[in-house]
Protein backbone atom coordinates (compact mmCIF):
# COMPACT_ATOMS: atom_id res chain seq x y z
CA UNK A 1 0.00 0.00 0.00
CA UNK A 2 1.08 3.65 -1.00
CA UNK A 3 1.02 5.90 2.32
CA UNK A 4 1.98 9.69 2.16
CA UNK A 5 5.69 8.93 2.90
CA UNK A 6 5.90 7.21 0.00
CA UNK A 7 5.01 10.42 -1.94
CA UNK A 8 6.88 12.27 -0.05
CA UNK A 9 10.10 10.74 -0.82
CA UNK A 10 9.56 10.43 -4.52
CA UNK A 11 8.68 14.35 -4.26
CA UNK A 12 12.11 14.59 -2.75
CA UNK A 13 13.68 12.60 -5.28
CA UNK A 14 12.23 14.40 -8.35
CA UNK A 15 14.54 16.21 -10.43
CA UNK A 16 11.90 18.33 -11.86
CA UNK A 17 11.02 19.05 -8.25
CA UNK A 18 12.41 22.91 -8.50
CA UNK A 19 10.34 24.01 -11.73
CA UNK A 20 6.97 24.55 -9.44
CA UNK A 21 8.89 27.68 -8.22
CA UNK A 22 8.62 29.05 -11.63
CA UNK A 23 4.86 29.57 -11.12
CA UNK A 24 2.09 31.36 -8.95
CA UNK A 25 -0.45 28.93 -6.87
CA UNK A 26 -2.78 29.41 -4.12
CA UNK A 27 -2.10 28.45 -1.15
CA UNK A 28 -3.99 25.34 -0.12
CA UNK A 29 -4.82 24.63 -4.13
CA UNK A 30 -4.13 21.12 -5.64
CA UNK A 31 -4.07 22.16 -9.20
CA UNK A 32 -5.72 19.30 -11.85
CA UNK A 33 -7.11 21.29 -14.27
CA UNK A 34 -4.00 22.16 -16.04
CA UNK A 35 -5.53 20.18 -18.93
CA UNK A 36 -8.15 23.17 -19.42
CA UNK A 37 -6.72 26.63 -18.00
CA UNK A 38 -2.65 26.04 -17.28
CA UNK A 39 -1.37 28.00 -13.83
CA UNK A 40 0.45 31.80 -14.04
CA UNK A 41 4.44 31.67 -14.58
CA UNK A 42 5.42 34.15 -11.46
CA UNK A 43 7.24 36.02 -14.46
CA UNK A 44 3.95 36.57 -16.22
CA UNK A 45 2.40 39.93 -14.10
CA UNK A 46 6.14 41.93 -14.44
CA UNK A 47 6.70 40.49 -17.88
CA UNK A 48 3.17 41.76 -19.37
CA UNK A 49 3.64 45.34 -17.18
CA UNK A 50 6.27 45.79 -18.78
CA UNK A 51 5.05 45.23 -22.44
CA UNK A 52 2.31 48.14 -21.18
CA UNK A 53 4.15 50.86 -19.42
CA UNK A 54 7.66 50.41 -21.04
CA UNK A 55 6.84 49.20 -24.31
CA UNK A 56 3.58 50.32 -25.30
CA UNK A 57 3.65 53.16 -22.71
CA UNK A 58 6.91 54.56 -23.42
CA UNK A 59 8.44 53.32 -26.76
CA UNK A 60 4.41 53.45 -28.81
CA UNK A 61 4.24 52.49 -32.38
CA UNK A 62 8.02 52.29 -31.99
CA UNK A 63 8.07 48.60 -29.90
CA UNK A 64 7.44 47.06 -33.39
CA UNK A 65 10.32 47.83 -34.26
CA UNK A 66 12.47 48.23 -31.16
CA UNK A 67 10.89 45.58 -29.07
CA UNK A 68 10.84 43.01 -31.68
CA UNK A 69 6.96 43.07 -31.98
CA UNK A 70 6.31 42.37 -35.67
CA UNK A 71 8.51 39.16 -35.76
CA UNK A 72 7.23 37.60 -32.37
CA UNK A 73 4.43 34.95 -33.88
CA UNK A 74 7.86 33.47 -35.74
CA UNK A 75 9.97 33.56 -32.86
CA UNK A 76 7.84 32.36 -30.63
CA UNK A 77 6.79 29.74 -33.02
CA UNK A 78 10.70 28.71 -33.30
CA UNK A 79 10.64 28.21 -29.43
CA UNK A 80 7.53 25.94 -29.55
CA UNK A 81 8.73 23.89 -32.41
CA UNK A 82 11.18 22.15 -30.13
CA UNK A 83 8.16 20.54 -28.26
CA UNK A 84 6.70 19.36 -31.20
CA UNK A 85 9.06 17.71 -33.32
CA UNK A 86 8.84 20.69 -35.80
CA UNK A 87 11.75 22.99 -37.44
CA UNK A 88 12.17 26.64 -37.14
CA UNK A 89 10.54 28.47 -39.81
CA UNK A 90 7.60 25.56 -39.75
CA UNK A 91 4.93 27.37 -37.03
CA UNK A 92 3.68 30.58 -35.75
CA UNK A 93 1.81 31.39 -32.92
CA UNK A 94 -1.17 33.37 -33.62
CA UNK A 95 -4.84 33.76 -33.55
CA UNK A 96 -7.36 30.43 -32.03
CA UNK A 97 -7.32 27.02 -32.11
CA UNK A 98 -10.46 27.16 -34.01
CA UNK A 99 -9.01 30.16 -36.11
CA UNK A 100 -6.10 28.09 -37.16
CA UNK A 101 -8.32 24.50 -37.79
CA UNK A 102 -10.28 26.89 -40.02
CA UNK A 103 -7.05 27.45 -41.99
CA UNK A 104 -5.32 24.26 -42.17
CA UNK A 105 -8.80 22.42 -42.98
CA UNK A 106 -9.72 24.91 -45.94
CA UNK A 107 -5.46 24.22 -46.98
CA UNK A 108 -6.07 20.51 -46.74
CA UNK A 109 -9.31 20.26 -48.85
CA UNK A 110 -7.81 22.42 -51.40
CA UNK A 111 -4.94 20.73 -51.71
CA UNK A 112 -7.01 17.23 -51.82
CA UNK A 113 -9.69 18.50 -54.21
CA UNK A 114 -7.16 19.06 -56.47
CA UNK A 115 -4.70 15.83 -56.22
CA UNK A 116 -7.79 13.23 -55.32
CA UNK A 117 -11.24 15.28 -56.84
CA UNK A 118 -13.30 12.33 -56.40
CA UNK A 119 -12.65 11.86 -52.70
CA UNK A 120 -15.11 13.68 -50.86
CA UNK A 121 -15.42 12.90 -47.32
CA UNK A 122 -14.08 14.43 -44.09
CA UNK A 123 -13.65 12.46 -41.40
CA UNK A 124 -13.30 12.60 -37.66
CA UNK A 125 -14.15 10.89 -34.42
CA UNK A 126 -18.05 11.74 -32.94
CA UNK A 127 -15.87 12.54 -29.18
CA UNK A 128 -13.53 14.94 -31.05
CA UNK A 129 -13.64 18.59 -29.19
CA UNK A 130 -17.13 19.95 -30.54
CA UNK A 131 -15.34 22.93 -32.48
CA UNK A 132 -13.48 20.90 -34.53
CA UNK A 133 -16.65 18.81 -35.27
CA UNK A 134 -18.63 22.48 -36.04
CA UNK A 135 -15.14 24.20 -37.79
CA UNK A 136 -15.48 20.91 -40.27
CA UNK A 137 -19.07 20.96 -40.62
CA UNK A 138 -18.85 24.28 -41.99
CA UNK A 139 -16.21 23.56 -44.43
CA UNK A 140 -17.84 20.75 -45.49
CA UNK A 141 -20.75 22.27 -46.40
CA UNK A 142 -19.65 25.40 -47.71
CA UNK A 143 -17.27 23.20 -49.78
CA UNK A 144 -19.61 20.30 -50.85
CA UNK A 145 -17.50 17.63 -48.18
CA UNK A 146 -19.21 14.93 -46.28
CA UNK A 147 -18.19 15.42 -42.89
CA UNK A 148 -18.36 11.72 -41.50
CA UNK A 149 -17.93 10.71 -37.83
CA UNK A 150 -16.61 7.25 -36.62
CA UNK A 151 -17.73 6.15 -32.68
CA UNK A 152 -14.18 4.18 -33.05
CA UNK A 153 -10.80 3.81 -34.00
CA UNK A 154 -11.05 0.67 -35.72
CA UNK A 155 -13.96 2.43 -38.13
CA UNK A 156 -11.54 4.90 -39.41
CA UNK A 157 -9.65 1.97 -41.62
CA UNK A 158 -12.65 1.02 -43.30
CA UNK A 159 -13.62 5.08 -44.21
CA UNK A 160 -9.76 6.11 -45.55
CA UNK A 161 -10.64 5.08 -49.25
CA UNK A 162 -12.83 7.50 -49.45
CA UNK A 163 -11.54 10.01 -47.56
CA UNK A 164 -10.11 13.71 -48.40
CA UNK A 165 -9.09 14.57 -45.15
CA UNK A 166 -8.55 12.66 -41.70
CA UNK A 167 -8.94 15.62 -38.68
CA UNK A 168 -8.28 13.63 -35.56
CA UNK A 169 -7.34 15.64 -31.96
CA UNK A 170 -4.12 13.60 -30.64
CA UNK A 171 -5.28 12.93 -27.33
CA UNK A 172 -9.03 13.16 -26.68
CA UNK A 173 -10.20 15.65 -24.64
CA UNK A 174 -12.63 13.90 -23.04
CA UNK A 175 -11.17 10.61 -21.87
CA UNK A 176 -7.40 11.51 -22.10
CA UNK A 177 -6.47 8.53 -24.64
CA UNK A 178 -3.81 8.75 -26.88
CA UNK A 179 -3.97 7.89 -30.74
CA UNK A 180 -0.63 6.80 -32.46
CA UNK A 181 0.23 9.87 -34.75
CA UNK A 182 2.87 7.92 -36.43
CA UNK A 183 0.31 4.92 -37.65
CA UNK A 184 -2.61 6.93 -38.04
CA UNK A 185 -0.75 9.32 -40.38
CA UNK A 186 0.75 6.59 -42.40
CA UNK A 187 -2.42 4.45 -42.79
CA UNK A 188 -3.84 7.84 -44.02
CA UNK A 189 -1.46 8.57 -46.64
CA UNK A 190 -1.61 4.83 -47.83
CA UNK A 191 -4.96 5.18 -48.46
CA UNK A 192 -4.63 8.47 -50.43
CA UNK A 193 -5.93 10.90 -47.03
CA UNK A 194 -4.36 14.23 -45.47
CA UNK A 195 -3.81 13.98 -41.64
CA UNK A 196 -4.73 17.71 -40.18
CA UNK A 197 -3.65 16.93 -36.29
CA UNK A 198 -5.30 19.22 -32.72
CA UNK A 199 -2.78 19.21 -30.56
CA UNK A 200 -4.68 21.22 -27.97
CA UNK A 201 -4.13 18.70 -25.03
CA UNK A 202 -0.53 17.19 -26.38
CA UNK A 203 1.73 20.16 -26.68
CA UNK A 204 3.31 20.91 -23.36
CA UNK A 205 2.56 17.81 -22.14
CA UNK A 206 3.34 14.67 -24.65
CA UNK A 207 6.18 14.16 -26.38
CA UNK A 208 5.07 15.30 -30.36
CA UNK A 209 6.75 14.50 -33.54
CA UNK A 210 5.15 15.75 -35.93
CA UNK A 211 7.46 15.69 -38.33
CA UNK A 212 9.05 12.61 -37.76
CA UNK A 213 4.82 11.32 -37.35
CA UNK A 214 4.16 11.96 -40.96
CA UNK A 215 1.11 14.86 -39.98
CA UNK A 216 0.57 17.01 -42.90
CA UNK A 217 -0.90 19.90 -40.56
CA UNK A 218 -1.43 20.28 -37.26
CA UNK A 219 -2.86 23.15 -34.72
CA UNK A 220 -2.56 23.55 -30.77
CA UNK A 221 -3.37 25.93 -27.97
CA UNK A 222 -1.53 27.97 -26.14
CA UNK A 223 -3.22 28.31 -22.74
CA UNK A 224 -3.33 24.57 -21.25
CA UNK A 225 -0.51 22.72 -20.84
CA UNK A 226 1.86 25.96 -22.28
CA UNK A 227 0.58 27.98 -19.03
CA UNK A 228 -0.22 31.16 -21.67
CA UNK A 229 -3.43 32.83 -19.92
CA UNK A 230 -6.66 32.48 -20.25
CA UNK A 231 -7.09 32.96 -24.50
CA UNK A 232 -3.81 32.37 -25.22
CA UNK A 233 -2.82 32.70 -28.89
CA UNK A 234 -2.84 29.57 -30.25
CA UNK A 235 -0.46 27.87 -33.05
CA UNK A 236 -0.35 26.49 -36.34
CA UNK A 237 2.13 24.39 -38.07
CA UNK A 238 1.94 23.09 -41.92
CA UNK A 239 4.46 20.51 -43.46
CA UNK A 240 6.66 22.17 -45.85
CA UNK A 241 5.72 19.89 -48.48
CA UNK A 242 2.39 21.62 -48.40
CA UNK A 243 3.39 25.40 -47.41
CA UNK A 244 3.78 27.11 -50.54
CA UNK A 245 0.73 25.15 -52.33
CA UNK A 246 -2.28 27.34 -51.49
CA UNK A 247 -3.33 30.50 -49.99
CA UNK A 248 -5.07 29.68 -46.70
CA UNK A 249 -8.61 31.44 -47.03
CA UNK A 250 -7.98 34.13 -44.04
CA UNK A 251 -5.45 36.01 -46.11
CA UNK A 252 -5.08 39.04 -43.87
CA UNK A 253 -2.40 41.53 -44.67
CA UNK A 254 0.10 39.92 -41.75
CA UNK A 255 0.58 37.27 -44.26
CA UNK A 256 1.51 39.07 -47.03
CA UNK A 257 4.67 39.01 -48.74
CA UNK A 258 5.48 42.73 -48.15
CA UNK A 259 2.47 44.04 -45.57
CA UNK A 260 4.10 47.80 -45.95
CA UNK A 261 4.07 48.24 -49.57
CA UNK A 262 0.10 48.13 -49.03
CA UNK A 263 -0.48 46.76 -52.44
CA UNK A 264 -3.92 46.35 -53.63
CA UNK A 265 -3.33 42.47 -54.54
CA UNK A 266 -2.73 39.99 -51.86
CA UNK A 267 0.83 38.02 -52.63
CA UNK A 268 1.56 35.10 -49.91
CA UNK A 269 4.23 35.50 -47.60
CA UNK A 270 6.49 32.60 -48.18
CA UNK A 271 5.92 29.69 -46.08
CA UNK A 272 4.28 29.33 -43.00
CA UNK A 273 4.05 33.13 -42.84
CA UNK A 274 1.04 33.22 -44.64
CA UNK A 275 -0.92 31.58 -42.21
CA UNK A 276 -0.66 34.99 -40.50
CA UNK A 277 -3.64 37.01 -40.91
CA UNK A 278 -4.00 40.53 -39.11
CA UNK A 279 -2.78 42.69 -36.32
CA UNK A 280 -1.29 40.24 -33.44
CA UNK A 281 -2.05 40.90 -30.21
CA UNK A 282 1.20 41.68 -28.19
CA UNK A 283 0.23 41.40 -25.09
CA UNK A 284 -1.02 37.94 -25.06
CA UNK A 285 1.50 36.88 -27.22
CA UNK A 286 3.75 38.13 -24.34
CA UNK A 287 2.31 36.06 -21.78
CA UNK A 288 2.33 33.02 -24.12
CA UNK A 289 6.49 34.14 -24.34
CA UNK A 290 6.23 33.29 -20.35
CA UNK A 291 4.19 30.20 -20.35
CA UNK A 292 7.04 28.56 -23.25
CA UNK A 293 9.39 29.98 -21.12
CA UNK A 294 8.45 27.30 -18.30
CA UNK A 295 7.68 24.10 -20.42
CA UNK A 296 11.62 25.21 -21.75
CA UNK A 297 13.23 25.12 -18.36
CA UNK A 298 12.79 21.51 -18.75
CA UNK A 299 15.13 21.01 -21.27
CA UNK A 300 18.52 21.33 -19.07
CA UNK A 301 16.54 18.46 -17.31
CA UNK A 302 15.58 16.10 -20.16
CA UNK A 303 12.87 18.46 -21.81
CA UNK A 304 9.83 16.69 -22.72
CA UNK A 305 11.02 13.10 -21.90
CA UNK A 306 11.66 14.14 -18.41
CA UNK A 307 8.35 15.94 -18.20
CA UNK A 308 6.61 13.04 -20.04
CA UNK A 309 7.89 10.03 -17.42
CA UNK A 310 7.04 12.14 -14.65
CA UNK A 311 3.66 12.77 -15.92
CA UNK A 312 3.02 8.96 -16.06
CA UNK A 313 4.51 8.23 -12.86
CA UNK A 314 1.54 11.30 -11.34
CA UNK A 315 -1.27 9.62 -13.53
CA UNK A 316 -0.15 6.16 -12.65
CA UNK A 317 0.01 6.92 -8.57
CA UNK A 318 -3.21 8.50 -8.88
CA UNK A 319 -4.93 5.84 -10.43
CA UNK A 320 -3.20 3.21 -8.14
CA UNK A 321 -4.60 5.52 -5.06
CA UNK A 322 -8.06 5.89 -6.44
CA UNK A 323 -7.64 2.06 -6.78
CA UNK A 324 -6.69 1.52 -3.21
CA UNK A 325 -8.57 4.09 -1.63
CA UNK A 326 -12.29 4.64 -3.18
CA UNK A 327 -13.07 1.18 -4.21
CA UNK A 328 -16.48 0.78 -3.93
CA UNK A 329 -17.84 3.99 -4.70
CA UNK A 330 -19.15 3.39 -8.24
CA UNK A 331 -15.78 5.07 -10.00
CA UNK A 332 -14.80 4.14 -13.47
CA UNK A 333 -11.85 4.60 -14.95
CA UNK A 334 -11.98 5.84 -18.92
CA UNK A 335 -8.71 6.86 -19.33
CA UNK A 336 -5.93 3.84 -20.96
CA UNK A 337 -4.00 2.22 -18.06
CA UNK A 338 -1.53 1.55 -21.15
CA UNK A 339 0.99 4.59 -21.38
CA UNK A 340 1.09 4.44 -25.12
CA UNK A 341 -2.02 5.48 -25.51
CA UNK A 342 -2.71 8.12 -22.06
CA UNK A 343 -1.88 11.42 -22.64
CA UNK A 344 -1.68 13.31 -19.13
CA UNK A 345 -5.03 13.18 -18.01
CA UNK A 346 -7.32 10.67 -16.13
CA UNK A 347 -10.52 10.73 -16.53
CA UNK A 348 -13.02 8.77 -13.98
CA UNK A 349 -16.86 7.92 -14.68
CA UNK A 350 -19.77 7.80 -12.42
CA UNK A 351 -23.05 7.47 -12.95
CA UNK A 352 -24.32 9.62 -10.17
CA UNK A 353 -23.12 13.15 -9.04
CA UNK A 354 -20.06 13.62 -10.96
CA UNK A 355 -20.97 17.42 -11.60
CA UNK A 356 -21.64 17.79 -7.73
CA UNK A 357 -18.61 15.55 -6.83
CA UNK A 358 -16.00 17.79 -8.81
CA UNK A 359 -18.03 20.79 -7.53
CA UNK A 360 -17.38 19.48 -3.70
CA UNK A 361 -13.43 19.02 -4.35
CA UNK A 362 -13.02 22.67 -6.09
CA UNK A 363 -14.48 24.06 -2.43
CA UNK A 364 -11.91 21.54 -0.68
CA UNK A 365 -8.69 23.51 -2.67
CA UNK A 366 -8.76 20.45 -5.00
CA UNK A 367 -9.48 21.90 -8.60
CA UNK A 368 -10.62 19.68 -11.04
CA UNK A 369 -13.36 20.05 -13.91
CA UNK A 370 -16.10 17.88 -14.85
CA UNK A 371 -17.25 16.63 -18.68
CA UNK A 372 -20.85 16.01 -19.26
CA UNK A 373 -21.80 12.39 -21.26
CA UNK A 374 -24.06 11.36 -23.61
CA UNK A 375 -27.61 10.61 -22.72
CA UNK A 376 -27.08 6.99 -23.52
CA UNK A 377 -23.57 4.85 -22.02
CA UNK A 378 -22.54 2.59 -25.08
CA UNK A 379 -23.88 -1.26 -24.87
CA UNK A 380 -21.90 -3.67 -23.72
CA UNK A 381 -20.27 -0.78 -20.90
CA UNK A 382 -19.10 -3.10 -17.80
CA UNK A 383 -20.69 -2.07 -14.40
CA UNK A 384 -18.39 -0.19 -11.80
CA UNK A 385 -16.87 -1.79 -9.40
CA UNK A 386 -13.90 -1.01 -7.42
CA UNK A 387 -11.91 0.46 -10.67
CA UNK A 388 -12.44 -1.87 -13.60
CA UNK A 389 -10.04 -1.19 -16.99
CA UNK A 390 -10.24 1.54 -19.26
CA UNK A 391 -9.64 -0.80 -21.79
CA UNK A 392 -12.64 -2.73 -21.57
CA UNK A 393 -16.15 -2.82 -23.48
CA UNK A 394 -17.27 0.08 -24.39
CA UNK A 395 -14.10 2.26 -24.55
CA UNK A 396 -12.73 1.63 -26.93
CA UNK A 397 -9.40 4.05 -27.19
CA UNK A 398 -9.68 7.70 -27.78
CA UNK A 399 -13.06 8.68 -27.60
CA UNK A 400 -15.93 6.25 -27.69
CA UNK A 401 -19.11 6.94 -27.92
CA UNK A 402 -21.66 6.46 -25.26
CA UNK A 403 -19.97 7.83 -22.28
CA UNK A 404 -21.49 8.61 -18.81
CA UNK A 405 -20.60 11.97 -16.99
CA UNK A 406 -16.74 12.50 -16.16
CA UNK A 407 -14.61 13.80 -13.15
CA UNK A 408 -11.54 15.41 -15.10
CA UNK A 409 -8.23 15.46 -13.68
CA UNK A 410 -5.17 17.06 -15.52
CA UNK A 411 -1.15 16.42 -14.43
CA UNK A 412 1.26 18.99 -15.22
CA UNK A 413 4.68 17.66 -14.21
CA UNK A 414 5.87 21.29 -13.75
CA UNK A 415 3.93 21.78 -10.79
CA UNK A 416 2.55 18.60 -9.67
CA UNK A 417 3.58 16.23 -6.81
CA UNK A 418 3.28 13.12 -5.58
CA UNK A 419 2.02 14.86 -2.00
CA UNK A 420 -0.53 16.72 -4.60
CA UNK A 421 -2.00 13.34 -5.65
CA UNK A 422 -1.95 11.57 -2.46
CA UNK A 423 -3.94 14.76 -0.90
CA UNK A 424 -6.13 15.07 -3.79
CA UNK A 425 -7.69 11.47 -3.61
CA UNK A 426 -7.87 11.63 0.13
CA UNK A 427 -10.32 14.55 -0.51
CA UNK A 428 -11.93 12.64 -2.99
CA UNK A 429 -12.29 9.36 -0.88
CA UNK A 430 -13.69 12.25 2.36
CA UNK A 431 -16.05 13.47 -0.37
CA UNK A 432 -17.36 10.07 -1.21
CA UNK A 433 -17.85 8.59 2.34
CA UNK A 434 -19.49 11.51 3.73
CA UNK A 435 -21.52 11.83 0.65
CA UNK A 436 -20.92 15.70 0.94
CA UNK A 437 -21.29 16.24 -2.87
CA UNK A 438 -24.62 15.53 -2.25
CA UNK A 439 -25.18 19.03 -0.37
CA UNK A 440 -27.13 21.68 -2.68
CA UNK A 441 -24.69 24.38 -3.14
CA UNK A 442 -22.26 21.54 -5.05
CA UNK A 443 -25.50 20.95 -7.11
CA UNK A 444 -26.15 23.81 -8.34
CA UNK A 445 -25.05 24.23 -11.72
CA UNK A 446 -22.47 26.95 -13.17
CA UNK A 447 -22.45 28.69 -16.41
CA UNK A 448 -18.47 26.98 -16.93
CA UNK A 449 -18.26 23.42 -15.74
Amino acid sequence: MTTLQDCRARDAADPLRALRDLFTIPPGVIYLDGNSLGVMPAAAPARIAAAVTEEWGTQLIRAWNASGWFDLPQRLGDRLARLVGAQPGELVCTDSTSVNLFKVLSAALKIAGEDAPQRRLVVSERSNFPTDLYIAEGLCRERGYTLQLVDEPGQIAAVLPDTAVLMLTHVNYRTGAMHDMAAVSAAAHAAGALAVWDLAHSAGAVPVDLNGGGADFAVGCGYKYLNGGPGAPAFVWVHPRHAQRFWQPLSGWWGHAAPFAFTPDYQPAPGIARYLCGTQPILSLTGLECGLDTVLAAEPLGGMAALRSKSLALTDQFIALVEERCAGHGLELVTPRDHAARGSQVCLSRTEGAYAIVQALIARGVIGDYRAGDSQAAPGRPQAAGLPSGDGPGLPGPGGAGLPDILRFGFTPLYLGFEDVWNSVEHLRDVLVTEEWRRPEFNARHAVT
